[in-house]
């Protein structure tokens, strides 16, 4: 008999958003499934997409995966929602807003509830994501709620990460203060037929001197590398500062676009490919990969040690040891040795 995992790996779509919904209920069958459909992965390239509501970001991936269906790349696309308070489902609905590409059976849009986790990613979203690489899908664009400083999680799972601005929204300061600047691999100003957008484009770029200063050059990874040449101005549909495949250092372009009418799009998925091939030659490809599977695993370890702590533990002792602590009578780090060692007072 076929497994469901074997008929994702066929190309089913049907078995595909099966899969899928199991994986994010956290079923025993779509654990199994995962198992099957792990070693098929570590091909595709996954685009985190981030930035404050209001900066059109759907529209812009929206556009990004109409433009790689021109160059015949199979396209996912996870958008993680805000949860609904009531149901704990996906509130927004970001298929929606991306009806361009309905019918189109190279590309699978999935909508998933953030379920209240830090930063808007789902724990479900990264075996999401490995689904869709298991089932061919050659680029994965991964688009948060929002913007804060909890949306640097994003690049722990992206291989190229878009912080996405508008002009006149005024949130440039917060950006910088957010930490988001500093995990930009690509800086997209959208909405750039707006007034303001010189202003804007001035701000990030005196920003990103900050998040990048010479002569030492912040490193994603940690530590600091040499600083190399960055590129002119930019005018819509052009990029500034591309990072040089020549050296170990990327700088982070700052890229106009319009996603209304798709001025820069091209341009902009040209920046992802050339960020894509600069990771593979300058081996931080590796590096991500072995960062993002680690965080996974760390994630993962954590729920299980946590799953297998309450079964141990009854939720009457449990909700003494937290009485204690209320009462001061116990402090949190006395609670956790006496839980751990069965030896609640």
């Amino acid at each position: 008999m076929i497994s469901l995992a074997e008929t994702v790996l066929r190309g089913d779509r049907l078995a595909l958003g099966r899969v899928l919904t199991l994986v994010e209920n956290d079923t025993a069958d779509g654990r199994a499934a995962l198992e099957v459909l792990f070693p098929h992965t570590g091909q595709a390239h996954l685009v985190g997409v981030t930035g404050a509501p209001g900066t059109g970001k759907s529209s812009l991936v929206n556009r990004l995966a109409l433009q790689f269906r021109t160059q015949n790349k199979r396209v996912a696309v996870v958008a993680v929602d805000p949860s609904s308070p009531f149901t704990g489902g996906a509130l927004l609905g970001d298929r929606v807003r991306m009806k361009d590409l309905s019918g189109d059976t190279g590309v699978f849009i999935r909508s998933m509830a953030s379920r209240g986790s830090i930063g808007g990613l789902a724990q479900a979203t990264a075996s999401m994501v490995q689904i869709f690489d298991a089932a061919g899908y050659e680029i994965i664009m991964i688009e948060t709620v929002g913007a804060g400083q909890s949306e640097v999680d994003i690049a722990r799972l992206a291989h190229t990460t878009l912080v996405v601005e508008a002009p006149g929204l005024g949130d440039d300061i917060q950006a910088i203060k957010a930490g988001i600047l500093e995990i930009a691999d690509i800086i997209v100003v959208n909405k750039a037929d707006r007034p303001g957008v010189e202003n804007t484009e001035k701000a990030l770029k005196s920003m990103l001197e900050l998040a990048h200063p010479a002569p030492r050059v912040f490193s994603h990874h940690g530590g600091t590398i040499p600083p190399t040449a960055r590129g002119g101005s930019a005018s819509p549909g052009e990029g500034q500062g591309a990072g040089k495949t020549d050296t170990n250092i990327w700088i982070p372009p700052v890229q106009r676009t319009i996603a209304t009418d798709g001025t820069g799009i091209a341009e902009l998925a040209q920046q992802i490919v050339k960020h894509g091939e600069y990771l593979r030659l300058s081996g931080d490809w590796t590096v991500r990969e072995r960062a993002r599977l680690e965080s996974e695993l760390e994630a993962a370890l954590r729920s299980a040690l946590m799953n297998q702590f309450h079964a141990r533990v009854p939720e009457e002792q449990f909700g003494r040891v937290v009485d204690q602590v209320l009462e001061r009578s116990m402090s949190p780090s006395e609670a956790v040795r006496a839980l751990l060692n069965g030896r609640p007072k």
